[in-house]
Order: structure tokens, then sequence, then C-alpha cells
């Protein structure tokens, strides 16, 4: 006899009602996140310009049929594509992650959320052209700006506490939420529609962690961000039409996504959705690396001077301790051989071998040919992690979120050099008045790359004027990156 289901229909999830109702209710009022919005707008925009270099992260753009036009649809900063707002997300998405050098946080789980820039801009762009053709008023650009808070906020406090990748799954799962409520709202979705569109994204297929660990390190780990985000203006769009939800999404017994994907424990939340995230964001400012390994970069830039001035080479270093925190050896601690960029991205030994030799890390570091140079692999292998537990508390630690590492390099003579240890990254809130400068720096560079003077003078006026920025209509922004 098979035991009795009822059918009544649940009242929503709380955790999909908290969503929800912060995205489409809270007011904004720190001038610290909108301050901090700014820099994650022009630093993510900047990413994206950069990774339009690299032929790889070129081949995945434009429609998906080939000569598709889309009136008053987004333009795709760095190019000439305008396209449905879908494939524009994905397109933006993809450009701004391809890198690994956007922003991130660092939590019970990781991520990055700018990714959900992608789905932002592709949506609030659309909107404004269409408004536009109409004869209405468009979005400013300070709705994108509040719209990135709030996705910054829902992806990052709920990976404060809840581990998806010790399930299996990818972070980009947070990056489809996120980007489902904040596009809903702009969308001008009811609350109703709003719910449904949440759970959708709690109900739809989740990517695995596959393509970011040995042996299947790849490329999809560029490209799945923007995959998300995509998705997740898509399942809006669906919710618009009256699309029904699924009210109990996530705690459903057996079919619901605690049972079916996160081994039957509910969410945990360690405060409620304001403003935190985005005000603590960590900003990847001087290099292009996995953000675990930010300090030890750093600190093997310094090593590699004081390598210098002892008269010693890399070919004098018998071993190399990282003592460093447990997440940092759980994801990028990686020994033997490395297939690709995605790989070599994601391996510590690495990205501290190469500024060991070089005196820096560069994006085209990964690439085959500086990765063919015999004394990087020779070096990796005399570079080994141990956790200091210290640093993994404070890691964790939500009034510090350090990411600490710390490099001792001992010679084969028996000498060494004094350790040198970084705790907050250049990116890090703490080192703000530091890494400002270098972040608008950073941005100045990346739109060097792709537009003349008089086009990048006419970006920086406006992005870095906070009040012009914020007035201005999101498809005159857009409309200054097009080439």
């Amino acid at each position: 006899m098979s035991a009795h289901i009822s059918n009544v229909r649940p009242e929503w999830d709380s955790v999909i009602v908290d969503i929800v109702d912060y995205a489409l209710g809270y007011e904004v009022r720190s001038e610290l996140a909108y301050d901090t919005a700014r820099h994650i707008l022009i630093d993510t925009l900047g990413c994206g310009l950069e990774a339009l270099e690299y032929p790889a992260a070129r081949k995945l753009l434009g429609p998906i049929v080939k000569g598709t036009a889309v009136p008053n649809g987004t333009r795709v900063p760095g190019t000439q594509f305008q396209l449905d707002p879908v494939q524009a997300a994905f397109n933006i998405g993809l450009l701004i992650r391809w890198l690994d050098f956007n922003d991130t946080w660092l939590a019970a789980e990781w991520g990055h959320p700018s990714d959900n820039l992608g789905g932002i801009l592709a949506v609030a762009d659309w909107l404004s052209r269409s408004a536009v053709a109409a004869g209405r008023k468009p979005l400013r650009m300070r709705d994108v700006l509040t719209a990135i808070i709030k996705a910054h906020e829902i992806q990052g406090v709920i990976a404060l506490e809840n581990s998806f990748n010790k399930v299996g799954l990818d972070h980009v799962l947070l990056v489809k939420v996120a980007s489902t409520a904040v596009v809903s709202q702009l969308l001008g979705l009811s609350r109703d529609e709003t719910l449904a569109a949440v759970s959708l994204a709690w109900v739809d297929g989740q990517s695995l962690r596959t393509y970011r660990h040995a042996p299947n390190a790849g490329s999809r780990k560029s490209w799945a961000a923007g995959d998300a985000t995509s998705r997740a203006v898509r399942l809006a769009l669906i919710a618009q039409t009256g699309e029904m939800g699924y009210p109990s999404a996530l705690t459903a017994r057996t079919w619901g996504f605690y049972d079916a994907l996160f081994k039957g424990q509910p969410f945990k939340f360690q405060r409620p959705y304001g403003s935190y995230v985005s005000e603590n964001v960590l900003f990847k400012i001087s290099f292009p690396a996995e953000f675990h390994s930010q300090t030890a970069v750093e600190a093997a830039v310094v090593l590699h001077r004081q390598l210098k001035a002892a008269g010693k080479t890399v070919g004098d270093i018998e071993k190399i301790t990282i003592r460093t925190h447990e997440a940092c050896i759980r994801i990028i601690d990686k020994q033997g051989p490395l297939h690709n960029e995605a790989d070599r991205d994601h391996c510590i030994q690495y990205m501290v071998a190469v500024p060991l030799i070089f005196g820096t890390l560069k994006a085209s570091d990964y690439e085959a040919g500086v990765a063919a140079d015999p004394r990087i692999d020779a070096l990796r292998a005399r570079i080994h992690c141990v956790e200091d537990t210290r640093y993994t508390r404070d890691y964790h630690d939500p009034e510090k979120r350090s990411i600490a590492n710390a490099l001792t390099v001992e010679f084969s003579d028996g000498s060494r050099l004094a350790e040198v240890a970084v705790e907050y990254p250049i990116g890090h809130r703490r080192r703000r008045a530091e890494g400002i400068p270098l972040l608008e720096a950073k941005f100045r560079t990346n739109l060097a790359r792709s537009f003349p003077k008089k086009q990048q003078d006419a970006i920086l006026a406006v992005s870095l004027d906070p009040r012009a920025l914020e007035a201005m209509p999101v498809n005159d922004y857009l409309d200054l990156f097009v080439i």
C-alpha cells in the first residue's frame, strides 16, 4: 500500500519569498553600495573588453543564427552586435568571465557576483531601446546600479553559509537565481510572476562543477556564467507570460531542491538581504588569477624582486612552501600535467611560478606559448601547500574575510628568504583607498584596447562622474561602447 501524499498546494517557500520581496521592494540607501556598484560596472565592462582579444572567446559571440537582426536589441560592448536579450546576456556574460578577472565573493560558496551584469545590462538596454522607440522614457544607469547591488546581495548572502561545491554543484547556480530575481524586477513582473520565475530557476537543471576540476578542467568554466545569466533572462520572460511557478521548489519532499540536490539540508542564513555584499566585494585588480591565489601571486612578485637582489635565480630554489587557507588547497592546489588555459588559471603552483620567474602575471601567461617554458613546470613541482588553521578561520570570519597566503623560498644551498605573507589582496575592502586608483587605471587600459582616444574620453567622462552616470539612459551609455 502506497503512502498518502497530499496534493494540497503549499505556501511559497520562505527562501523564495525573501528573495523576491527583496528584489522587488528593498530600497537601497547605502551610498557606499552605489559607489562600489559604479566601480563594479566599469571594472566588469573592462574585463569584457580585454576578453575580446582572445579568439577562443570571440568565436562564441554573436546571434545564434548568423546574420539575425533584432530591432531595439541589446548592444554587446566592444562589438557591433545587437542581439535579443537572452543571447545578449550570454555574450556579455561570457566576455565578463572569460579571463577570470572580474570581482569575487568568497564564503562557504565562492563565485563572481558581477557575472549577473550579463543579464542586467542585456535586459536594461533592450527595455530602454524599446521604450525610446515607443516614445516612453528609458531606464537610467542608476537602475542598473541598483540591480547590481541586489544581484550581488542575493548571490552573496546565500553563499555565506551554503556550500554548493561540496555537493558537486557549480556556483553559477546562484548567478541564475540572482539574475532571475533582478531581471524580473527590471521587466516589471508582478510579485506572483517573480515568485514563479525564481522558483523556475531553482527547479531548472543545475551545472555540475565537472569543468572546473581535474581531470576535466576546461573552457566551459569561462562561459558557464554567461549561460546562467542568459538562462535567467529566458526564465523571467517565460514567467512574464503567466506561466506557473512551483511554491515548494526547494522544500518538496523527495522532488525538491533540498532533497534532490542538497542532501536534504535546508539553506542557512547569516544575515538578511541588504547591501553588505556589494560593499565588501573583492575586486581582482592586479592579476587575472583565481581569487584564492591573489595574495600568493602578490607575494611571489615581491619574492621575484628579492631573488634578483640576492643574486639568485629560480634554478637555485629547492622548495617553496605556501602557507594558506583550506579553500585554496581544496580548489587550486594541483600537481601533474596542465592541459589548457583553464587548467593553468586554477593551479596555484602555476600562478606562483610565473611571477617568480617573470615578475608579474598576465592573462596571456596562461596561453600555451608561455606554459611551454620548462622552468615553469620544474618550479611547480617544488611548490607545496600547507593549511594554516588561522588563515582558514579568518577566511570565514565575516569581520575579516581575509584570503591569506604566505610564501617561503628555500634554496639548494640551505639558505632561505624570509617568509612573505599577504593576508588581504589589493582588491579587498580593507585596501580600497589603495585599490580604487589601480582599478580605474585597469579600466583605462582596457578601454584603450578597443577604442580611439576620443571615444575613451567620452566613456571615462561619464563613467567616473557618479551623478552623470546615474542619470544617463542605459541605451545611451551602451552606445558609447559600440565599435
